[in-house]
């Protein structure tokens, strides 16, 4: 049978959720957990790849088992064995033909700045230290220019083929002092396009660039004129959001 499973992790200490070679992965850890709980080699697909030292709330896997006890047992047996690091939030049965990534009508990322004189050490894993202030009307500004369907070549890769469309459905930011939360929903998303964005958007919030000339990179997909990336550790995978009954 094939199991769904949302699944949440800080990915500091990881080097993305995809399988590599001599190097710790969210993908490597959980297969490891579930062959030791299986005792079957178990092969996890995901719905997103996240960077390394990206963290996730929501993402979601599914694997193939021949569990024949309690899905709780399965899922207080993965928290038991997997790093504290990981934490499978919930567990349900599905199609033997669910994929998470191509069943998936859109994800939701969130990228978390602290603004503060001085940076704070017990947030810094989770967030990106701002000292100066910014114009948070004219990131807004800039986001609004994101909605809908755009070619983002400037501000990514496609993780695989050449098409570089993608269709998003929100992108905005919220302040709560000292937080800013930059919130973004879209269909798919390409290499890096998160913290592509971000660091374009910060340059806007800082005065470097004007909302302008933002929308002029996006629209004539200047690579050249974006960037650079920020950091890793502010950004979360929210939720992936799929058909009803999925």
């Amino acid at each position: 049978m094939r199991i769904k499973a949302v699944v949440a992790y800080d990915g500091s200490s990881y080097s993305g959720f995809q399988h590599q070679a001599h190097t710790p992965t969210i993908q490597s850890e959980l297969e490891s957990t579930l062959e030791r709980l299986t005792q079957d080699a178990v092969r996890v697909l995901a719905s997103g790849r996240t960077d390394a030292g990206v963290h996730a709330e929501g993402q979601v896997i599914a694997f193939d088992t021949q569990w024949r006890h309690p899905l709780q047992d399965l899922q207080r047996g993965m928290n038991a064995l997997l790093p504290d690091q990981i934490a499978v939030r919930e567990l349900s049965i599905v199609e033997d033909g669910f994929h998470p990534r191509y069943a998936a009508l859109r994800r939701h990322y969130r990228y978390t700045l602290y603004q503060a004189a001085v940076r704070h050490p017990l947030v810094n894993r989770y967030s990106l230290h701002v000292a100066h202030s910014l114009d948070v009307a004219a990131m807004r500004q800039a986001s609004q220019s994101l909605v809908g369907e755009h070619d983002f070549l400037a501000f990514g890769t496609p993780p695989q083929g050449n098409n570089s469309v993608r269709e998003v459905s929100r992108a905005d930011w919220q302040q709560e002092f000292p937080w800013l939360y930059f919130d973004i929903e879209a269909n798919a998303f390409l290499y890096r396009m998160v913290r592509m964005l971000v660091g374009t958007l910060l340059r806007v919030g800082r005065g470097v660039l004007a909302p302008g000339d933002f929308i002029d990179i996006l629209c004539t997909q200047d690579r050249s004129g974006a960037g650079p990336a920020a950091p890793p550790q502010g950004l979360c995978l929210k939720s992936v959001v799929y058909p009803p009954g999925l």
